[in-house]
């Protein structure tokens, strides 16, 4: 091993002050964030770290970055097979209910409004994920919306908040500062400006939190 692989060794090994936080950008539109939103708050935990959650209409954030509406349409016949199937395969490793709904893709700017009005967004997160890519709703409608609000306890009045002007600028604020912080795609995880693109990075995400330092391009 010559003295650039044992650099890069080095880099992958540098430690830094446990980091306490870790924010998670997100929309219900993608099925790799409803799966990463079933692992977080766990892996914060186990971190001793807060999360905060950030929804972001990722359409918008596809549009800045001069990526197609929906990258999964775009892809060879082949690339589609493979991820449909990466897809069921980590719902089986991680034991969460995974159903590819017929509605595909879905407009989700009012569930994510609607996240943006409250405290403590994670059970109405958890809900609206899974009723959508477990039980196939469409969460585009107030009648959904409003019967996710009352199995976690929210009043379903909540739903008309989302045509709230003020809600809306929220909304592509939270999107313009994903986009300012690097994201591409959903989910993404940004832990000490590291930022980390995939359920597929979930255990690096939990590395950082512990301290870990990833290397970084100059």
């Amino acid at each position: 091993m010559g003295p650039r692989s044992f650099a890069f060794c080095g880099a992958l090994t540098r430690r830094r002050p446990v980091v306490s936080h870790v924010d998670f950008y997100f929309d219900f539109s993608s099925p790799f964030a409803y799966l990463g939103a079933t692992q977080i708050e766990a892996i914060a935990e186990r971190a001793g770290a807060t999360l905060s959650w950030k929804p972001m209409f990722l359409g918008g954030v596809f549009k800045a970055v001069d990526t197609p509406m929906v990258p999964f349409f775009e892809l060879s016949e082949q690339k589609r097979r493979y991820i449909a199937t990466d897809m069921q395969r980590w719902a089986k490793w991680w034991d969460v209910s995974f159903n590819f709904p017929s509605q595909f893709p879905m407009m989700t700017v009012k569930p994510l409004r609607m996240c943006l009005t409250l405290d403590n967004p994670a059970p109405f997160i958890h809900r609206v994920f899974a009723a959508y890519w477990s039980e196939g709703l469409d969460i585009s409608t107030d009648d959904i919306l409003a019967q996710c609000c009352k199995e976690v306890d929210l009043d379903p009045a909540l739903v008309q908040k989302a045509s709230d002007p003020e809600v809306k600028a929220k909304l592509q604020a939270a999107t313009s500062e994903a986009i300012e912080n690097g994201v591409f795609g959903a989910p993404t995880s940004i832990i000490d400006g590291h930022v980390f693109w995939g359920q597929d990075r979930m255990d690096m995400v939990e590395k950082a939190l512990g301290g870990w330092v990833p290397p970084v391009l100059d």
